[in-house]
């Protein structure tokens, strides 16, 4: 990660760390980066509801238009909306402004490039060296040349698009959306309602100072009583840009990420349309997961936490599902990124076809105890070097066997080593976590 760009954009407290300033040179350097000295540019701009969103946006657009680049301003839309009108509307490049599930004084600013995919590391560098660089000598137009703002109901066009991802419909299904005040409020009920289900919507209201607060894919506590009280057959939490969904059963049992993928891989697979028979997760799915598509045939391939490498496996596998444990799911065939309303509509698809409820189909992964331990430490760097923890990983290892798996990594925000381990006995998880704990502990 480089100095502003983290996993998933520039994010930062609004007006504090991620500032009017910092976006009016993010959009300078971007529109640079992105469109070269390309007459008639155009870069199109999305947010979330955050109330920063407005001054962020603001002057994002002043930096891109002060290279000669046009932006195309589409208001509240989940994330994946920009990167599908980046592509539909023939634009150089797309700019969402959010910080996803983040609290609501964080904000954030993600580019896509123009096929809609987010930018990977070469040009994330690319962006920061260009804003650092204070010797830099980016274009300034005068006159006629100036970039413009333009405005455009184009909503519709995005949900088309994910209409035109369903072939059966949701008649008969009773499902409690929440829009997490944010980016999915209009969009995931309009979507679910014309597909024929009923739809209960719970914070679905553009109010960014509610967003991800007690509600969403964060805390579904709220949805799942939702879910029991209406008798509703599925509950589905959007995050603040609706890049990911958490879902309740009519049990009102937590769904996660890893199950919405086993459930899909395992229909994707059935059908034959799983491409490559191969699915791309992160190093924190579950081992289930993996013993579930490994009894149906399916190869398991492991990244690094974030949808970025993710996707990057995917595209060089030729694969056509991936994901994380949090519920940000990949469709290739119909998405350049993580989309919660498609992922919505992919799970409920196969809850129609198969006239299963919801529950059935996520109990075909059995899920194994995991045991967190997060451990302070003065240097991580040292911490992970230490011959003390690889000893004591490596007899863990040697204990588990092929029957579990430990994880050591260290927090990309913290001084801290965070240890998993994995196995089929609960207390012998927490006793091996321990061990290792403790190994660091001693640094």
């Amino acid at each position: 990660m480089g100095k502003l760009f983290g996993t998933d954009g520039v994010r930062g407290i609004a007006n504090e760390k991620l500032t009017p300033e910092l976006a009016y040179r993010l959009g300078r350097a971007g529109a640079y980066v992105l469109c070269g000295n390309k007459k008639g540019g155009k870069i199109v701009v999305g947010k979330d509801t955050r109330v920063s969103g407005d001054m962020l946006e603001a002057a994002l657009a002043a930096g891109i238009c002060s290279v000669g680049v046009d932006v195309l301003r589409v208001g509240i839309i989940p994330t994946a909306g920009v990167a599908y009108l980046t592509r539909y509307l023939d634009a150089d490049a797309g700019v969402m402004i959010s910080a996803s599930h983040n609290p609501v004084e964080d904000n954030g600013i993600k580019f896509f490039d123009k096929w809609g995919y987010k930018l990977d590391d070469s040009g994330e560098a690319a962006v920061e060296e260009a804003v650092l660089d204070e010797n830099a000598e980016l274009p300034r137009p005068t006159g006629l040349d100036v970039g413009r703002v333009y405005q455009e109901e184009v909503l519709k066009h995005y949900i088309e698009h994910i209409l035109g991802t369903v072939s059966g419909d949701f008649k008969g299904l009773k499902v409690v959306v929440d829009g997490a005040y944010g980016a999915a409020w209009e969009a995931a009920p309009a979507v679910l309602r014309e597909l024929g289900a009923e739809v209960i919507p719970i914070n679905c209201c553009p109010d960014g100072s509610r967003i991800n607060v007690g509600c969403g894919a964060t805390d579904v506590e709220q949805l799942k009583q939702a879910v029991l009280e209406h008798g509703a057959d599925v509950g589905i939490a959007h995050d603040g840009d609706a890049d990911r969904i958490i879902a309740v059963d009519e049990k009102g049992n937590t769904v996660d990420g890893d199950a919405i993928m086993v459930i899909c891989g395992l229909d994707m697979a059935d059908k034959g349309i799983l491409k490559n028979n191969a699915v791309v997760v992160t190093v924190m799915s579950n081992l289930g997961l993996e013993l579930a598509f490994k009894d149906a045939g399916v190869s398991v391939y492991r990244t690094p936490v974030g949808d970025k490498y993710v996707l990057h496996k995917m595209l060089e596998l030729g694969a056509s599902l991936g994901g994380e444990q949090s519920g940000h799911i990949i469709f290739t065939d119909h998405c350049t990124t993580g989309d919660g309303i498609v992922t919505a509509c992919r799970l409920l698809s196969v809850v129609a076809e198969k006239g299963a409820p919801l529950s059935e189909l996520a109990g075909r992964m059995k899920r194994l105890p995991q045991k967190l331990v997060n451990v302070r430490v003065k240097n991580k760097e040292e911490a992970l070097a230490s011959e003390e923890l690889k000893e004591a990983v490596a007899s863990v290892e040697r204990e588990l066997g092929d029957s579990g798996r430990v994880l050591v990594r260290p927090s990309g925000t913290e001084p801290v080593i965070r240890i998993m381990v994995e196995c089929p006995d609960k207390e012998l998880c927490g006793k091996m976590a321990d061990h290792i704990a403790e190994a660091v502990k001693i640094l």
